[in-house]
Order: structure tokens, then sequence, then C-alpha cells
């Protein structure tokens, strides 16, 4: 009989064990899932808060900006067509839109947010090299966007982007800085020393000259340029700081003053360096200097290290682009160079006069 209940018991564990050990692991299984199900639930109801102030934000970021948003609209002498965006930003009736948006038009007309035409805007002033250009209209009650900082821009930071891609007016894209001081985007603009900010805002032709706003609904830049023939998520923006600079300027006096050495600025090379006893990023290379201008007149001659322009540390070829063009015209500068005479190092003080930068063909500065 013991024998038999031993039997009896084992061929119940060995029929039986299998589905009681199975419903225990799916218990434990379901357990855990459960919990986690809770706890995504109760993390989700949080994060679904904090989507839903994001999504209001970019609501009201877009209800911000959209009134101030024009579309631009060009015809030139072969007939052809074509389309901007530009941002009103000043009730006066001023526009700030991409110099290439403007240039060789023979026709122009602005479609306002609220469906007014204006078909006769003036062109205030452009300027190539930065890539802006200032249009004015005599239409009333407009809505003006505000600048806003765009040195207080940190990557990562999220930006929108209004504007009329492929003649899509109003159309709102975001996304977040890529990248700030971008420079020498080889065939984005003409201006080999220009600064951008990078974002991976969906740009396309039709939203240049169209605002990039911040979370404030500030304009941050000016958007201007796309690596390629169409979005890849790379977008180039002027950042608001250079804009608002430029506009102030274009809007009193039409066209831009800037200074102007004769000079083509580059990096100093490592050997050129050790020769001439210059530290670890100190000076710019006069790559070559033209003849005829404030430099060749001075005596500086091809292959000298700028090291000084009056107080400013020659380090970076930009920066020192940016002096040399803030500086007046007329002024006396004193530039310190270094060169080589009889292979020896030398040091060397000269006085410039600051030129007047030559205009660029077909500006309207």
């Amino acid at each position: 009989m013991v024998l038999l209940v031993t039997l009896l018991v084992v061929l119940v564990v060995i029929l039986v064990g299998p589905f009681l050990l199975s419903r225990f692991r799916y218990a434990d299984t379901h357990a855990r899932m459960q919990a986690e199900v809770d706890v995504a639930t109760e993390g989700l109801t949080r994060v679904s808060a904090s989507l839903n102030d994001f999504t209001l934000a970019s609501r009201l970021v877009a209800k911000r900006v959209s009134p101030s948003v024009v579309s631009i609209h060009r015809a030139d002498m072969g007939g052809n067509e074509g389309q901007g965006s530009g941002v009103i930003v000043d009730d006066d009736g001023y526009i700030v839109t991409n110099y290439h948006v403007v240039n060789g038009a023979t026709g122009l007309h602005v479609i306002l947010a609220d469906g007014r035409i204006d078909y006769e805007p003036i062109v205030v002033g452009g300027d190539m090299r930065i890539d802006l250009a200032v249009l004015r209209i005599n239409k009333p009650d407009l809505i003006a966007a505000e600048w806003g900082d765009s040195d207080t821009l940190e990557v990562g930071d999220l930006v929108w982007a209004v504007g009329s891609p492929f003649g899509l007016e109003h159309t709102v894209t975001f996304g977040i800085v890529s990248a700030k001081q971008r420079r020498s985007m080889t065939g984005i603009n003409r201006n080999p020393f220009q600064e951008f900010l990078q974002t991976d805002v969906a740009i396309n032709p039709g939203n240049s000259g169209g605002p990039l706003v911040n979370l404030d609904g500030k304009v941050v830049g000016i958007n201007t340029a796309i690596v390629g023939q169409v979005y890849q998520g790379v977008s180039l923006a002027i950042p608001s700081q250079l804009a608002q600079d430029t506009y102030q300027k274009l809007r009193d006096d039409g066209w831009i003053e800037r200074g102007y050495l004769g000079v083509s600025p580059r990096p100093v090379g490592d050997l050129l360096r050790r020769r001439l006893n210059l530290l670890p990023g100190q000076g710019v290379l006069a790559a070559t200097v033209s003849p005829y201008t404030p430099a060749a007149r001075a005596g500086l001659q091809r292959g000298d290290v700028i090291v000084k322009w009056n107080d400013h540390n020659a380090s970076d070829p930009f920066l020192l682009t940016q002096v040399i063009a803030d500086s007046p015209v007329g002024s006396a500068a004193k530039v310190i160079i270094r060169r080589l005479e009889r292979n020896e190092p030398v040091e060397l003080e000269v006085e410039v006069t600051v030129g007047a930068a030559p205009r660029l063909e077909g500006v309207a500065e």
C-alpha cells in the first residue's frame, strides 16, 4: 500500500508539476510586468503633464511669431518667379529678410499673415556679405516680432522656424541648436568668415529670410541656408546679434561701411610659427597682400604675421576680420607684425590708415 501511494504521488508530480511550475513562473512574470506597467503609468502621467506644458509652449511660440512672418514673392528679368520669407521687426513696416531673396528682382510683393498684400515694398538696403536685406511696406496695424539674444543660446536649446517652404505659407517647424559659430561653410555664403547658428530645424526653399525663434517667441536668428539641395538635418541661420546690428545700420543708412585692410587672413602654420617664435594660437598670417590697399601702403608683405591690431591680440582670422571691419574708415590703426628678414624673426610696428571695404558687385549697400 505504501509503495502504491508513493508511486501515485510521483505520478502526480510528474504530470502536474510542470503545469504548476509554469503557473508559478507566469504569476511571477505577470506580477513583474504588472509592476512595470504601474510604474510606467505613473511616470507617464507625470511626463504627460510636462509634455502638455511643452505642447502648450510650442503652440504659444507659433501664435506669438506667426502674425509677424510674411511671404515674399519675386520676379526677375527672365520672367522667373521665386519666393522667400521675412519677418516684421518694427510696426513702422520694416521687414528683415535674406539678401538673396530680393537681389536681382524686377518685381516684389509681400503677403502678410492677415492676407493683405503690398505690391510696392521699398528695398531699404542690403548686405551681400551677411546675406541680409531690409524692406519697408506701407500698411497700418502691423504686428512686429521681438528680437532675442542669440548669444544666450546653448547647444541643445529648442528653436522654431516659421516661413513658406515650397510656398506653404506659415509653416512651423522646430528642433534644437546643433552648434554655434559655424564658419567658412563652402558654397553657403561669399563671405568666408561668416558665422552661423546650426540647427536641425527643417528648412527648405522658401524658408529663406524667415525667423528662427526661441522658447520666448523672440527672434534669435534669420534662416538663410541649408547644406545640400533639400533639408538633410543641417540648417543655418544668421545669429540675431549680427542680424539686428546689420538691420539697424541698413535702416539708418541704407548701406554698411566697413573697415578694410587688404590681406587674406589665414591661420599660422606650425613651421612658420616656430621660425617666428610665436606662441600657440598667436598671430594671423597675411597669406596675400593686395596691391594699392591700406596694407600695401603701410608696407605689409605677403607672409607677414599680424600679432596685434590696436588693442586686439590677433589669434583668429575671423575675429581679426571682424575687428578690422568694425574699425572706423580713415582712422589710424597700430599694427604689430612679425616677419622673417634674412631668416631671422623681427617684430615691427606699422601704422595703417583704415580703408573702406570695396563693395561686392551687385550689392545694394
